[in-house]
């Protein structure tokens, strides 16, 4: 069956969604017929022609110039006319980029009282305070001229009885480390690696270098952290023959770790989303915003993220800010942003992807009003740069490429010890040490990638559920993760791993 063809059309009440009162488009509910009745706040419209499932419809003749709103903002402006019952999308839809007017808070505000008596779960206390919801070892490369030998002492104990309660002992192989400029690109690579050193979810480390490279292995000074080289220990062998011996004095350190009983004001999540659809922003986007606001009602922390991701709705974070610095520190993120793109000849507007384009999302301004929802409406606390070490509590901003493996990358060094995952088109994505929860938001989709797939928010497309249904349930599956329980991406073994280069090659 084709996003186009149904096999019963749905009645006209049913047919599409409209998400706000002063919206110019409707959204189809599944596809739709060239014929099809559209019954949206009480105004019939008939379909001029056939409507895929998550795409527009003007629910209005729309002039020629004018501006066209969805979530009751405006995501673009129409070249020409518009009928009603019209399919509405790239070929007739114009992107601006538009100029926005900021409101910044009068006053810095209080951070909210936590409620008490939230949930609890069971996860590892660490020394400073944080929380692990999984005890790893990780074995990490210096540069991408250390990988092979990280990697290969790591996959040593792949199906090897390890110690109860020790998760596995993870490589962090990657690209970089060498031929880097000498600056801000170095230092954000040494502070996404040792992000995941001092990472809440791994007991303890193994840094493996080869000797001469930019990022030196001296850089990271810590108890939990062993460092060699393979030009002082004679080699890739001999290298992960002492990468071994650490691993194992490592091994029996970490089994002395036992869960405890932990608030939930202790987790601490990733906000993510890849492979959208216009349906993100309708069911799974939101619903995972009420659980950020319940979370953060307990004294928890969640920390969006994607840069390119929040263009066209940054003002409505702005608004929330807890302090007009905050306001001010994303701005700043989203104009840097724009001049690293300016850089290469990019554009804000590269961003929907071909495959968000097909899910019915026609630019970056309508995408990113989508993403925002992932944090719901609770006060913006902090902002951060990439791979910056998370304070919380409350909802964060880290300043991240909407690319999934890095912004991953990111949030997992600045100290998320949970993901939640939103997707339309579907993913496979995970991260060595942090479970990454999927969320679909449709339910087409969920059945074919259930492999893949942990709640399915579609059901709120559906008429089976609410937003704040799903974001309850999103919550109590996350405090079971918190325990221990798998997600389908660490059942499946996903460990991805992108470090963020923003410079030149030497």
């Amino acid at each position: 069956m084709s996003l186009v063809e149904i096999e019963k059309p749905p009645p006209p009440e049913r047919a599409a969604i409209l998400l706000h009162p002063s919206d110019d488009v409707a959204v189809a509910r599944v596809g739709l017929p060239a014929g099809q009745r559209v019954l949206v706040a009480g105004h019939e419209v008939v379909l001029k022609e056939s409507v895929p499932a998550g795409h527009k419809i003007a629910v209005h003749v729309i002039p020629a110039g004018s501006c066209l709103r969805r979530y009751g903002q405006v995501i673009g402006r129409a070249p020409a006319r518009i009928e009603a019952g019209a399919h509405v999308h790239t070929h007739n839809l114009d992107y601006e980029e538009g100029v926005r007017e900021y409101r910044f808070p009068e006053r810095e505000l209080d951070f909210p009282a936590p409620q008490l008596g939230g949930p609890v779960f069971q996860g590892y206390l660490r020394e400073d305070g944080r929380a692990g919801t999984r005890n790893y070892i990780a074995v990490v490369a210096a540069s991408n001229c250390a990988s092979h030998a990280a990697e290969e002492a790591a996959r040593s104990y792949a199906g090897r009885a390890l110690p109860p309660g020790v998760d596995g002992v993870v490589a962090f192989p990657h690209g970089e480390g060498c031929g880097h400029s000498i600056g801000p690109d170095t230092e954000q690579l040494r502070r996404t690696l040792w992000g995941v050193m001092d990472h809440p979810n791994v007991s303890a480390a193994v840094l493996m270098g080869l000797g001469c490279e930019v990022n030196q292995i001296d850089q990271y000074q810590a108890s939990r952290v062993a460092g060699l080289t393979l030009q002082d220990s004679g080699g890739t062998r001999m290298a992960v023959e002492e990468a071994r011996r650490s691993i194992d004095r490592l091994l029996e350190r970490a089994a002395g770790e036992k869960r405890v009983e932990l608030p939930v004001a202790k987790i601490c999540l990733g906000l993510n989303c890849g492979g959208s659809d216009s349906f993100s922003g309708i069911t799974a986007n939101p619903a995972l915003g009420r659980c950020s606001d319940l979370l953060a009602g307990f004294g928890g922390t969640s920390v969006l993220a994607e840069t390119p991701e929040i263009v066209g709705a940054e003002h409505l974070l702005v608004a929330r800010a807890r302090s007009r610095a905050v306001g001010e520190k994303l701005l700043e993120m989203v104009r840097g942003y724009k001049a690293y793109l300016n850089r290469f000849g990019g554009s804000f507007d590269d961003n929907p992807s071909p495959g968000n384009k097909e899910g019915g999302l026609s630019n970056i301004v309508e995408k990113s009003l989508g993403a925002v929802a992932k944090g719901g409406g609770s006060q913006l606390n902090e902002v951060l740069d990439y791979a910056e070490r998370i304070h919380g509590p409350g909802l964060a901003f880290m300043n991240t490429p909407g690319y999934d493996p890095v912004s991953l990358t990111g949030l997992a060094a600045g100290g998320v010890n949970l993901i939640a995952f939103t997707t339309g088109r579907g993913s496979a994505i995970g991260f060595p040490i942090v479970p990454v929860l999927k969320i679909a938001s449709n339910t087409p989709m969920y059945k074919r990638l259930q492999e893949n797939m942990d709640v399915n928010a579609g059901r709120i497309a559906d008429g089976d559920a609410e937003v704040a249904d799903i974001g309850v349930e999103i919550l109590d599956m996350l405090v079971r993760v918190a325990s221990g329980e798998k997600t389908r991406s660490e059942a499946l073994g996903h460990r991805e791993f992108v470090p963020w280069r923003i410079g030149p090659v030497m």
